[in-house]
């Protein structure tokens, strides 16, 4: 990346003279910290999806030639499988390959014809043993039709699952609840969730979890919080994992008070708010811009016991700056270096985008500037929001200084701050300055070219009408 010129950053007694409005640096920036978690949280978080390994069920390992269909057509399917039996000198053991049969012919076929064509495997080859996940098999696609008004054809399989010696458990609830949910029949595996937890297969903590995860993404919240009532008359509680879900979705649609309710309730449920819980809320403050309650989350965080973690204090110098505190915001460089959490690309871009838009972009220069000694190096977000900030405080000679160095390092450009350049370029004059802006635009893939060409044409049509009227050089 190529350095700041000496001449660069030095401090000019030149005062900026417009505010900066909010760039798409910014929202680039939003989503480096979105949601501001760890991969040790994530791990923790993500709910565990069943593979048929749960139920000790092999994998396929065998060579031997399998079939792909591509017609639904029954008689058809039982004679390929009558041909691969009798042509093959010796047939596997493994259930799995014959599982992969049946799953091919049931996602060109109906449930009808699948469970024709299983009874027609057992028959003609009867060292073929179905298994659970054979039945899994047709489950999956008993779930599989969005138009399907009720649940018979999966009470179907279920029924032949048990008179076939293999009742559901809790690995066919979650194969059922992620099927039906992957087909948009969230009522659907509400309801069979609680048939099957009456008959004593209920949700293990990760399927009820998926469930929760993608009613709060697709139903309303009313929805949610009446399941979650009506699971624990079968004795199935949320635990933290479902409270996050909850959290990180109403934060997620802006609404910090029912955030905080939740919050209440989970340590009501007995239950410690986690950092990851913290970093979600503090996270939706900053969307809102209220820094005050940014910071009173942090030292809610403290007075729980609650140590922050890096992105607790990206999330807050964000939300501080953001805010128009970027003076409280400054004070917790310090704070989170003694905590020993060092300022990063996403910290000093926090400050500058809050310091620009306090009219104070030389005092980003210069924290530019200590960024880089202190050995953090600047990314594309940080050159475009400091540029942005430059040509809105009317510096551009130093913004277009600040280009030199961006084209040194093959930083791209965005759009937010290339559209900006341009006109603050072509209102003093610096028409080829501007085509040269564009040509580097090009070159280097900052976004498509006809973006980067329609930008430019509309200002220079802003330009041939602005000298018509005396407004620009």
């Amino acid at each position: 990346m190529g350095k700041i010129p000496p001449s660069f950053r030095r401090a000019t007694s030149q005062s900026p003279l417009a505010t900066l409005p909010k760039p798409n640096a910014s929202s680039a920036f939003q989503e480096q910290i979105s949601p501001p978690i760890s991969n040790s949280q994530t791990q923790k978080k993500s709910p565990k999806k069943y593979s048929g390994k749960n139920d000790n069920l092999p994998t396929p390992k065998s060579t031997a030639p399998s079939i792909n269909f591509d017609s639904p057509n029954l008689p058809d399917a039982k004679s390929q499988f009558n041909s691969l039996i009798s042509a093959a000198r010796t047939t596997p053991s493994d259930p799995s390959f014959y599982n992969s049969i049946l799953q091919s012919f049931s996602s060109v076929s109906s449930l009808q014809d699948s469970i024709l064509f299983l009874n027609h495997m057992v028959k003609k080859h009867p060292p073929f043993c179905p298994n659970r996940f054979t039945y899994h098999v047709l489950l999956t696609q008993s779930c599989s039709s969005p138009d399907d008004e009720s649940l018979s054809d999966v009470h179907r399989v279920l029924n032949l699952m048990t008179t076939t010696g293999f009742p559901p458990n809790h690995v066919s609830t979650d194969v059922a609840v992620r099927a039906l949910c992957g087909h948009g029949r969230e009522e659907h595996a509400i309801e069979l969730v609680k048939e099957l937890s009456s008959k004593n297969s209920p949700p293990d903590t990760y399927t009820y979890n998926f469930l929760v995860r993608h009613l709060v993404k697709n139903r309303s919240l009313t929805t949610v919080n009446s399941f979650i009532t009506d699971m624990k008359e079968f004795g199935i509680k949320p635990d933290l994992v479902t409270y996050t879900i909850m959290i990180d979705n109403v934060c997620n649609s802006k609404n910090l008070r029912e955030a905080m309710r939740l919050l209440g309730v989970l340590s009501e449920e007995g239950y410690k708010p986690d950092c990851y819980v913290y970093n979600t809320i503090m996270k939706g403050y900053c969307m809102l811009s209220q820094g005050g309650d940014v910071l009173g989350v942090y030292n809610r965080m403290l007075d729980e016991g609650v140590e922050p973690d890096q992105y607790t204090y990206n999330t807050l110098i964000f939300g501080l700056s953001k805010s128009g505190r970027v003076k409280e915001a400054k004070k917790f460089l310090e704070v989170m270096t003694g905590k020993g959490h060092f300022p990063d690309a996403i910290t000093y871009t926090s400050l500058m985008n809050g310091m620009c838009r306090e009219r104070d972009a030389l005092g980003a220069l210069r924290l530019l500037k200590e960024m880089e000694e202190k050995g953090c190096s600047p990314n594309s977000c940080t050159y475009n929001t400091l540029l942005l900030g430059l040509c809105k405080a009317g510096l551009l000679d130093k913004g277009f200084e600040l280009y030199r160095v961006m084209k040194e390092g093959d930083v791209k450009m965005e759009t937010g701050s290339y559209g900006t350049f341009l006109r603050a370029l072509c209102r003093k004059g610096r028409v080829a300055e501007a085509y040269e802006v564009f040509d580097y635009v090009v070159e280097s893939k900052s976004f498509p070219e006809v973006a980067a060409y329609s930008n430019l044409e509309s200002t220079l049509k802003w330009l041939k009408k602005a000298r018509e009227q005396g407004l620009a050089v």
